[in-house]
């Protein structure tokens, strides 16, 4: 079992800057990948950005360049670095853990004002 706890999340004008941390507890050592993804209003669960235990990662277009994940040194803690914000970045946005399973945190609102 893996529980995830995010923060980070909140309201700033488009141009803003945020950053979303991740932290996972439990068997930690089960994970092999970490991401952020996000539900836009009226709108399906999407991948934002997700990093394997090698250190690969992967983004969606729509925030390719604005976004960056990292893993902490413990690697049982994931950050999104979320620059050069839009209105369309609106979402909740939720932590993963990939292990033989997919976990999922709680979800954090980031609103981001036109």
């Amino acid at each position: 079992q893996v529980q995830l706890v995010e923060s980070g999340g909140g309201l700033v004008q488009a141009g803003g800057s945020l950053r979303l941390s991740c932290v996972a507890y439990g068997n930690i050592f089960s994970i092999n990948a970490m991401g952020w993804y996000r539900a836009a209003p009226g709108k399906q669960r999407e991948l934002v950005a997700d990093i394997t235990d090698g250190g690969s990662t992967n983004y969606a277009d729509s925030v390719k360049g604005r976004f960056t994940i990292s893993r902490g040194n413990a690697k049982n803690t994931v950050y999104l670095q979320m620059n050069s914000l839009k209105p369309e970045d609106t979402g909740v946005y939720y932590c993963s853990a990939r292990t033989r399973q997919d976990y999922w945190g709680q979800g954090t609102q980031v609103t981001v004002s036109s």
